[in-house]
């Protein structure tokens, strides 16, 4: 449970925060000056002892909490036999492992192939690339909202935040960004834009979150994403599903988009894949994956130490994590809600597994980021580490073994921080 000893920032936090002030980008997007030392499971020590109950996992990432013995292991155990020896010239066994766990889980009902990469963006890149490839079509349909990453192609695909976008142009031609989440957005789709200025036969892919992640944590509509799909089917474009987030057990399932029983062509992964080491995948319909050699490659994506902790990462998820994801989503839900139902300036909260989120709101009942933003503050300065998305909203994504008795302690912290906030 969280334990403070210092005064926060402490006096070592304050020290490293300056020297990272003097050396590091400032385009990255640190909130509360947090300085982490170690961590485990859903709790993570700072650098002058601070002890705090993480409900970020790293931004989604620690899948199977800080420091999980079992994956330390396998990393460890790999380590001391191969680092490196890029994946895609050569072979080596946690690699082909992993693929082929992957494949035979991929929700296609039909066999799989799986590129690796090194994170979410790439992922999304190379995804973009292998439709156009596959397709020889050169639009594509994404959502606003949406944040596929920042290299080029993904950054072209993100329709989240203007800061994102603004001075790096021209981006990559052809992406067009309808509303997310509605039958009227796809109305306007099928209506207004393929007969007029969008022609379907010239789209290659509809890249979609099954739930929009730094968008706010957004459901969509029932039957949304079906619909996406017999739109793709009519058309003969590929529907790319991209569960960077969303995916690997968080959300109670393994994908998120199995909650609706949907069948996309491509997945894209990383974050929770393997547990805090950097990867990430695309998986395919083993026909689409048409590409020849030298057409798309990494020199360190599928590294045999991140391959291995995912193996060992995918193992847990299944032997009970999923589950536990589920059934600790249900019970803070049901916390969220009183909580919504007890201050009327927040949200009812919204989600999947966990996967949560709520808004937090000013007194005329609009978005108000900057009070969401002073709530995340003081939780900080209570031990609780949240983070924000989407306009004004509050996610929780904790790492997956997290219990009862921590869900308990973090709303009985949020609740006590809502008292105090009701004023500001």
């Amino acid at each position: 449970m969280p334990h403070l000893v210092t005064s926060l920032p402490g006096p070592r936090a304050q020290v490293l925060v300056e020297r990272d002030r003097a050396v590091t980008s400032p385009s990255y997007t640190r909130g509360y000056p947090l300085v982490v030392a170690r961590g485990e499971g859903c709790m993570v020590e700072d650098v002058d002892g601070n002890v705090f109950l993480d409900l970020t996992a790293g931004i989604a990432v620690a899948s199977t909490g800080h420091a999980h013995p079992e994956v330390v292991a396998a990393v460890q155990a790999q380590a001391a036999n191969l680092l490196h020896m890029s994946g895609t010239d050569f072979y080596y066994e946690s690699m082909v492992e992993l693929a082929e766990n992957l494949a035979t889980r991929a929700p296609f009902l039909i066999p799989a192939k799986v590129f690796f990469s090194n994170s979410g963006a790439e992922s999304n890149e190379g995804a973009l690339k292998l439709a156009r490839y596959y397709t020889r079509r050169s639009q594509v349909v994404a959502f606003l909202g949406a944040f596929h990453g920042r290299t080029y192609g993904a950054m072209s695909l993100t329709g989240s935040k203007a800061v994102q976008r603004q001075h790096f142009g021209p981006l990559l031609p052809g992406v067009t960004h309808i509303p997310y989440g509605t039958h009227a957005a796809l109305d306007y789709l099928e209506s207004k834009l393929f007969p007029t200025v969008l022609p379907p036969e010239d789209i290659a892919a509809i890249f979609v979150e099954p739930i929009q992640g730094e968008g706010g944590y957004i459901v969509p509509e029932d039957g949304f994403l079906k619909r996406i799909r017999q739109i793709c089917d009519r058309h003969g474009i590929l529907m790319v599903v991209d569960e960077v987030q969303a995916g690997m057990g968080r959300t109670g399932r393994l994908f998120a988009i199995e909650h609706w029983g949907v069948v996309p062509d491509i997945i894209t992964l990383a974050k929770g894949i393997a547990s805090g080491l950097p990867l990430g995948a695309i998986l395919a319909r083993s026909h689409l994956m048409t590409w020849q050699p030298g057409s798309h490659a990494t020199t360190f994506g599928g590294n045999p130490v991140a391959c291995a902790a995912a193996n060992v990462t995918l193992r847990l998820l299944e032997g009970g994590l999923i589950e536990n994801a589920q059934n600790m989503g249900n019970l803070l839900m049901s916390g969220l809600t009183e909580l919504s139902q007890q201050f009327s300036w927040i949200s009812p909260p919204r989600g999947k597994g966990l996967m949560v989120a709520f808004d937090v709101l000013d007194a005329d009942g609009k978005l108000d980021s900057e009070r969401r933003d002073r709530i995340i503050d003081f939780a900080f300065l209570k031990g609780l580490l949240l983070l924000g998305c989407g306009k004004a909203a509050i996610r929780f994504c904790p790492p997956l073994v997290i219990d009862s008795a921590q869900i308990q302690v973090a709303l009985q912290i949020l609740r006590d921080i809502l008292l105090e906030a009701s004023d500001c």
